[in-house]
C-alpha cells in the first residue's frame, strides 16, 4: 500500500499538480518507454508493443521495444486516462487584521463536510497545517443559525499564527487541500483523493502485470490535469495522442448506505469493478463494453454494470475532442465521494487491475 499511500496523501489541486506528478513520474520510470509532460501539466507515458524477441524471449523482459513485425507497424493505441488532480481550494483572500484565509473551491464540495477539518496550505516556503471551519460554536448559535447550511463563501482557514506572520507566508493563489492520512479499515482503504488517484494505482499495476508478456497495442497512460474543473487535461492531451481507443479510469459512486434504495445506489462496494454503461458526460462504446464483459466472464472477474445519473469522467472529453474513438470508462466503486473518507474495497481494486491487464493483452 506504500504507492497508494503516496498517491492519496500527496496534495495536488487542479492546475497545481506538480507534486503528485513527480510522485507518479518516479514510480513509473522504467515501466514505460517514454515519459513527458505537456504544457497543460499532463504526464504522458508511452509503452510500445512487446513482441517476441529474436532469441524467443519476450522484449518485455529487457524493458525495451523490439523492432515491430509488419503487423505492428501501426499498432492500436490505447489511451488510459487517469486524472491526478483532487478537489481542493485556492486562497482568495488573506485578512490583514485577523490572518484568517478565505478560499475558493476547485471542484465540487458539499460544504457540510468541511466543518472542523484540518487542511494543508501549500505556501511557497513550505506546507502549513491549518483548521477549516464555517460556523460559530453551537453554544452561541441561534435556533435559526443552527438550521442554516453553510456555503463555500462562509468557509475560512485558521493558521493560528499572528496576522503579520500569515501575511508573510501566504499569498492569494496558494493551494489548499484537506489533510487526511490513509487508513486501512476492515477490507477497505479510506482517505481523501481516492478520486482519482486510485485510477493511477489501477493503471500502473495493470501495466506491471504485463511485464515479461507480449502485447500488440501501444499503451499511453496519462496522469491528466484539471479534470475536476472541466476535463481540461484530457481535452488537450487527446489531440497529441490520437488514440484508437480511449479508456477513462475513475471512481464511481457506491451509495450502498442506509437510506438509499437499491435502484439509486449505482454500485456496491465489494461487488467488483464497475463497467460504466453511461453517465452524464459519455456513453460507453457498446463494442468496448461487450469486450470487457466477455473478459470478465471468461476470467471470472467480479464486475457490475454502472449507470451514473449525474457526473462524468475524462471519457466525455475524449469523445468530444477526438471524434471517432472507441471510448469508455472503467470505474472503481467508492463510498463517500468528495469527502476525506473516500472508501474503496480491496476486492474491487484487484478486479479492476485484472480486467484492465487482460484487456490490454488482447487489444
Amino acid at each position: 500500500m506504500d504507492f497508494l499511500r503516496k498517491l492519496v496523501e500527496t496534495p495536488g489541486v487542479p492546475g497545481r499538480e506538480e507534486r503528485i506528478r513527480q510522485v507518479i513520474h518516479d514510480e513509473v520510470a522504467g515501466l514505460f518507454d517514454t515519459i513527458q509532460t505537456d504544457a497543460m501539466g499532463n504526464l504522458i507515458c508511452t509503452r510500445e508493443p512487446r513482441g517476441k524477441a529474436p532469441d524467443g524471449g519476450s522484449s518485455g523482459e529487457h524493458h525495451k521495444t523490439v523492432a515491430m513485425h509488419a503487423h505492428h507497424e501501426h499498432p492500436t493505441t490505447v489511451l488510459l486516462c487517469c486524472h491526478m488532480d483532487e478537489i481542493g481550494f485556492i486562497v482568495s483572500h488573506v485578512d490583514e487584521s485577523t490572518g484568517y484565509l478565505r478560499v475558493m473551491n476547485l471542484g465540487g464540495f458539499d460544504a457540510r463536510t468541511l466543518l472542523a477539518r484540518r487542511v494543508l496550505v501549500q505556501a511557497e516556503d513550505g506546507d502549513l497545517l491549518g483548521v477549516m471551519n464555517a460556523a460559530k460554536p453551537i453554544h452561541i448559535m441561534s435556533d435559526e443559525e443552527k438550521k442554516r447550511i453553510p456555503e463555500i463563501p462562509d468557509v475560512y482557514v485558521d493558521l493560528m499564527m499572528e496576522p503579520r506572520k500569515v501575511r508573510k507566508k501566504v499569498r492569494v493563489g496558494d493551494p489548499v487541500t484537506l489533510w487526511q492520512p490513509l487508513a486501512e479499515i476492515g477490507d477497505c482503504c479510506v482517505c481523501k483523493a481516492m478520486d482519482n488517484r486510485i485510477a493511477t494505482w489501477v493503471a500502473v499495476n495493470a501495466v506491471r502485470k504485463l511485464e515479461g508478456k507480449s502485447h500488440s497495442c501501444r499503451i499511453v497512460y496519462v496522469a491528466a490535469a484539471q479534470e475536476e474543473v472541466g476535463l481540461r487535461g484530457a481535452s488537450a492531451v487527446v489531440h497529441a495522442v490520437k488514440p484508437d481507443i480511449g479508456i477513462a479510469i475513475d471512481v464511481t459512486i457506491a451509495a450502498d448506505t442506509p437510506g438509499v434504495e437499491g435502484a439509486r445506489q449505482v454500485t456496491r462496494l465489494g461487488e467488483g469493478v464497475a463497467l460504466k454503461v453511461m453517465d452524464s458526460a459519455s456513453i460507453t462504446h457498446r463494442g468496448l463494453l461487450d469486450e470487457w464483459i466477455a473478459i470478465a466472464r471468461k476470467k471470472k472477474i467480479k464486475h457490475q454494470l454502472e449507470v451514473l445519473p449525474r457526473g462524468g469522467t475524462d471519457a466525455g472529453a475524449i469523445q468530444r475532442a477526438a471524434g471517432s474513438v472507441k471510448t469508455g470508462t472503467i470505474s472503481v466503486p467508492c463510498r463517500y465521494v468528495h469527502t476525506v473518507t473516500e472508501t474503496v474495497h480491496r476486492k474491487d481494486l484487484k478486479a479492476a487491475v485484472d480486467l484492465l491487464a487482460a484487456y490490454l493483452q488482447q487489444a
